[in-house]
């Protein structure tokens, strides 16, 4: 049976990798997206098969970089999501499948299940209402002002939820919190997210440092704090904890607290993080909420044990106590118990390390992704033309 899909996003997330794999199999046909044609090209996708809303993202950037006082006068989040979403739905043709991001989905759905279309939900974290509970909860724990999602963004993914045919999510923790909010399993489809092995890969450690690394964008919601925390207390001889992304306001006064406990570098190219991560000997993330952190299976590619909580979706692709552990939000004891372990036992780090490689280079690389998301694609257009 062919396949027509669209893929509509704003901003990039996963979904251009998701396009590289459908297009692969020839059964692309459009993305839509708010970045530029040429960062699109870069998956292989033909200019004939992209539509591009740049505008829109040139707006959003703008705004995150303006002062915190500017961006409290106006949220354009909401305004942006609208914009685009109306945008794909006035341009969609007839696909058989249209797949798009949540927030960004309302109208497209409602056009695509007009015209017959099946219509699938990307959603890349825990269900709306859950991720903002969860981190109104730790703002206010961790005393700064709450930075959530837009009220009208919630409202409208709510209904997002409730209209579509499908809600694609990629870890049981994300499927769970579905599950606790009244979405029927029938509904779902969980399939974990993969990684590119010709970029992430093990080169040879270049010093004896026991380097515990994070990547990711400094910020409560990544639970950057925690780990700060716990690698200071620990205090460990000959060891470093080396932090790359970029630094949320709300982080900083937490920083400057702990500043000589740990390296912070910024942000780092994509294209050049097995280098770091090569050379570190322990990936930890301790986010809140996540949906299954894209640099949890890069990591362990290049060969690092995972200490990571369950909401990182890490419990789908870190086998607890073979590839790394997994543990509780905000369980600093924990997190120091795990890290001084590797630290003491080095042979169980090397096969740990072992592990973790082949654990994502047999099932989760993009490919695998691609061909799962294809045959539940199939499956679901069959089950659509039986009704």
């Amino acid at each position: 049976m062919a396949l027509n899909i669209n893929i509509s996003v704003g901003g990039k997330f996963h979904a251009f990798d998701l396009a590289r794999q459908i297009n692969k199999q020839g059964y692309l046909n459009k993305i839509f997206t708010t970045y530029p044609q040429q960062e699109v090209k870069k998956y292989g996708i033909k200019k004939k098969s992209i539509k591009t809303k740049v505008e829109l993202e040139i707006l959003s950037r703008g705004w995150r970089r303006m002062p915190s006082i500017f961006q409290s006068i106006w949220n354009p989040q909401y305004f942006v999501c609208e914009k685009f979403d109306k945008w794909v739905a006035r341009n969609m043709k007839n696909p058989n499948i249209s797949v798009m991001w949540s927030s960004y989905g309302l109208h497209t759905i409602r056009k695509a299940k007009s015209r017959g279309i099946v219509t699938v939900l990307e959603r890349g974290s825990s269900h709306i209402e859950y991720q903002t509970e969860i981190l109104k909860r730790e703002y206010k724990n961790f005393g700064v002002q709450t930075r959530l999602a837009h009220p009208k963004i919630i409202e409208k993914e709510l209904k997002e939820y409730e209209e579509v045919d499908y809600i694609s999510v990629p870890s049981s923790f994300v499927k769970e919190t579905f599950l606790n909010k009244g979405i029927p399993e029938s509904k779902l489809i969980h399939i974990p997210y993969g990684v590119d092995l010709s970029k992430f890969k093990q080169i040879s450690k270049k010093d004896d440092i026991f380097r515990v690394i994070f990547v990711g964008g400094m910020s409560v919601r990544k639970g950057v704090h925690y780990l700060i925390q716990a690698f200071a207390e620990l205090d460990l001889p000959n060891s470093e904890l080396l932090l790359i992304g970029g630094m949320n306001e709300e982080i900083k006064p937490f920083f400057k607290e702990y500043e000589g406990r740990y390296k912070y570098i910024g942000k780092v190219p994509q294209i050049e993080l097995y280098k770091y991560m090569s050379n570190s000997s322990v990936f930890s993330m301790m986010s809140l909420e996540e949906g299954l952190a894209l640099v949890i299976p890069q990591a362990m590619a290049c060969g690092l044990p995972v200490i990571a909580t369950i909401n990182t979706g890490a419990g789908d692709v870190v086998r607890n106590g073979k590839d790394g552990f997994i543990i509780s939000v905000r369980d600093i004891e924990a997190l120091k118990e795990k890290l001084q372990f590797l630290y003491e036992n080095p042979e169980i780090r090397d096969k740990m390390s072992q592990s973790a490689k082949e654990r994502v280079s047999s099932g989760f690389t993009w490919d695998d992704y691609g061909e799962k998301m294809a045959s539940e694609y199939l499956r679901i257009i069959k089950k659509h033309e039986r009704s």
